[in-house]
């Protein structure tokens, strides 16, 4: 797709593998994409090639897609390297711009004269531009939090992520974008340092950032034409300028606007004080999006056998011999009785899934019951990304029970729920309920909006067993990508784990699309637009 001077310059920063750009990029405004990333920036290898690829594909309108990528999606048979090459080796020019725009480095250690030379040749003589991302959440999280104060080593004012924000006040102070979209972690509301809340003060420095870095003894290399200015601070949710007081405003829970996941995150848009706009919010779905809309339409796969022999006849023998487990005969003697039918009638179900385990890449004609000209791609002849992972087979058993469960219950298992002989050897176990992980096993229950997809689910799936309990598995990368409504053409380089990262840190796009639509608006009532 050729470069159009109109469009409005994207800069998007801790980018990982492109949500939030995404989102700006394909927004749609009758017929014309308003939009254009010049530049992401990520330190992870993987997630930076999948930005590359993206990158490509954007290089050319959706009719004119080459071939050729999708051919690299089908050619599974050849490592993704020489599958890349290949892709990249016909077009030499777009590649060139492919380089430019999408950049491997890390904020904070690169230097910092390299990023502002970046971002100056993205932008060009653009003043009005957007900014876009969040600084890496992880010491924020509750999760991140409980973790590092079980570590008496943890420091957490020597934790260089903790002050990462700071290199993303340095540029909106340095070039002044006429918008910035923030994203991090709802537990950045209750995260201190050194006794001090740091979204408050985060909130503070983002109306102000170049008089923050001046606190910071940080110098501010902008052009002397520029004067400096503040920002005002939106929510998404709420009308009006978001005072101190309130800062939970900026919480958007994203079930509430089309995605499938109870994902809810901090987000702050914020407005240069020379546009006098005050900007709208997201309009809310009437009804919250169940995940059986999005994960029914992809090809079943059934789950592998870890540490024995894997095949599908071998994993439906496992599987039978449920039946003569002490767990699953205490059911049939127990209450409540339909859980012990379910049980029985699924089993019974269980059927070897033509595409068996999946693959990067299956030849399937995937459907799907909600917003389908965003996800689908026909051209795909297929879906990727969709293989699965291997399991004890114990766990295979705690999976098709509480996915059975669900189906009886409307709820995940806890822990209390399972029969004594189903839970797991851990010390943490508990049958009263006061075991810290209760919900070790969670089911995503079909009928509801899954629980949030974050990194976790890079570890061992617990947390995201399938809602079809004959396929007795947790989630595959394209099904946790639909949760976070990637489209299906948007493909995750590199190994399974980190497809899986990439997939659990990023920004729903289709979220991304609606705050695009808000952004445009403001410039275009500004009549800022460049």
């Amino acid at each position: 797709m050729l470069d159009d001077p109109k469009q409005v310059s994207i800069v998007d920063l801790f980018a990982g593998p492109g949500g939030l750009g995404e989102g700006f990029s394909s927004f749609d405004h009758s017929g014309y994409h308003p939009f254009r990333i010049n530049l992401s920036i990520e330190k992870d290898v993987y997630a930076h090639k999948t930005l590359e690829l993206r990158s490509f594909f954007r290089k050319f309108s959706a009719k004119e897609v080459p071939e050729a990528y999708y051919e690299y999606l089908r050619q599974i048979d050849i490592s993704e390297k020489l599958r890349r090459k290949t892709l990249f080796d016909k077009y030499p020019e777009k590649i060139e711009q492919v380089k430019d725009e999408a950049r491997l480095a890390e904020l904070g250690e690169e230097d910092p004269s390299t990023i502002h030379a970046w971002i100056s040749a993205a932008l060009g003589k653009s003043s009005n531009w957007v900014l876009l991302g969040g600084p890496p959440c992880q010491a924020y999280s509750i999760v991140g939090r409980v973790r590092n104060q079980r570590n008496s080593d943890y420091k957490p004012e020597k934790d260089k992520r903790q002050y990462l924000y700071i290199e993303y006040l340095q540029i909106i102070a340095e070039h002044q974008p006429a918008i910035f979209v923030m994203e991090n972690v709802k537990g950045l509301l209750s995260a201190t340092l050194n006794n001090q809340r740091i979204f408050e003060r985060m909130y503070r420095d983002l109306q102000e950032p170049e008089e923050a870095l001046r606190r910071e003894d940080r110098p501010v290399h902008r052009d002397v034409l520029r004067k400096p200015f503040r920002y005002k601070l939106y929510s998404l949710v709420k009308s009006g300028k978001t005072s101190s007081s309130k800062l939970s405003d900026f919480v958007v829970r994203m079930e509430n606007f089309g995605v499938p996941q109870a994902r809810h995150r901090i987000i702050v848009l914020g407005i240069r004080e020379d546009i006098d706009i005050v900007p709208n919010i997201l309009e809310p779905n009437e009804s919250s999006v169940p995940i059986k809309k999005v994960l029914y339409g992809l090809p079943r796969v059934r789950s592998g056998l870890s540490r024995q022999e894997d095949n599908a006849d071998f994993w439906i023998s496992r599987l039978d011999e449920m039946a003569k487990s002490p767990w699953y005969i205490s059911l049939k003697k127990g209450e409540p009785r339909k859980i012990y039918e379910k049980l029985v009638s699924s089993r019974e179900k269980i059927r070897r899934p033509r595409a068996d385990r999946g693959d990067e890449f299956i030849k399937y004609d995937p459907k799907i019951d909600y917003c389908s000209e965003w996800f689908l791609d026909p051209r795909i002849e297929g879906v990727c990304n969709h293989s699965t992972r291997t399991h004890l087979v114990n766990d295979l058993y705690r999976y098709f029970y509480t996915a059975c469960f669900a189906q009886v219950k409307h709820r995940s298992a806890l822990l209390q729920d399972f029969p004594v002989d189903l839970l797991p050897d851990h010390k943490n176990v508990s049958l009263n309920g006061s075991a810290p992980f209760a919900d070790r096993f969670r089911v995503q229950v079909s009928n509801r909006p899954a629980t949030t997809v974050t990194s976790h689910i890079s570890k061992d799936g617990h947390y995201y067993i399938h809602p079809d309990p004959t396929q007795c598995r947790s989630l595959t990368v394209r099904e946790a990508a639909r949760l976070q409504t990637f489209p299906d053409n948007y493909f995750f380089c590199g190994p399974r784990t980190s497809q899986y990262i990439q997939v659990g840190n990023a920004v729903p796009p289709l979220l991304a699309n609606k705050i695009a639509a808000i952004v445009y608006d403001v410039l275009e009532k500004a009549n800022v637009r460049r």
